[in-house]
């Protein structure tokens, strides 16, 4: 119950209020995010486990567990998994761009929010301006991080997150 509402608290809620947003895609983050300059944040998520996220539900290890959780169907369909291994998958046609691909997984908007209104460069030099359009930031990314890392996952094997967030920490370079 606790994760739950951790979850629309952090999720479902900052979408509700920018509920015009559209999810872009990686691909429409990655084209300003790549450079050394701006901190090679989509090389950073290309090597990341969460690059891989929704590829892990379409594994025959990922069907047995969705079964031994008493799911009839493969885990790449199930909500429950969905959840942690995707964004976007559970919105509407209209509330996503072209180029957006829900089998990305866990992906910039993920954590960040649907960027169609703070994707421009214009918007995107002013970091309270960002933030006005829908971009999502977090003083503390652990808190955000713990509604999928933890012991509620079939697959937890404990968190450390200074750990695991030394390996996706993606600042922009000030």
């Amino acid at each position: 119950m606790f994760r739950k509402i951790i979850f629309l608290a952090l999720f479902i809620l900052p979408s509700m209020l920018f509920a015009q947003n559209k999810f872009v895609g990686v691909d429409a983050c990655g084209m300003c995010h790549k450079s050394e300059k701006q901190g090679k944040q989509l090389d950073i998520w290309k090597s990341s486990q969460h690059s891989k996220a929704y590829e892990t539900l379409k594994s025959e290890k990922a069907d047995a567990i969705a079964k031994e959780k008493g799911f009839d169907k493969p885990a790449v369909e199930v909500e429950d998994c969905l959840t942690c291994h995707a964004v976007g998958y559970n919105v509407s046609a209209d509330l996503k761009e072209k180029k957006f691909n829900v089998e990305d997984g866990v992906q910039c908007e993920s954590c960040h929010g649907a960027g169609s209104e703070y994707k421009s460069m214009k918007v995107m030099k002013s970091k309270e301006e960002s933030i006005k359009k829908g971009l999502l930031v977090y003083d503390d990314a652990a808190t955000l991080c713990v509604t999928c890392h933890n012991d509620k996952s079939p697959t937890f094997k404990g968190f450390d997150f200074e750990k695991y967030w030394a390996l996706i920490k993606h600042d922009v370079p000030e």
